[in-house]
């Protein structure tokens, strides 16, 4: 993998992260003032998604080793 590539998965990576947590405050926030439940399961599917995309990229970051 070329340095310039991994420095765009890093950059993504950086953005995710931030996004996930402060999507965590918002749900945090949320339920806290039991608000709109249909409206917490939509941003917790989208924190999960979240999480998949960072796991994702991570691992393309881990260079494959032969067996």
């Amino acid at each position: 993998m070329e340095i310039q590539d991994q420095t765009e998965i890093a950059r993504q990576l950086a953005w995710l992260r931030r996004e996930h947590r402060e999507l965590d405050a918002e749900i945090e926030r949320c339920a806290a003032n039991n608000e709109d439940e249909l409206l917490v399961k939509r941003m917790k599917k989208r924190k999960l998604w979240l999480k998949d995309c960072i796991t994702r990229l991570e691992s393309a970051l881990i260079p494959d080793e032969p067996a």
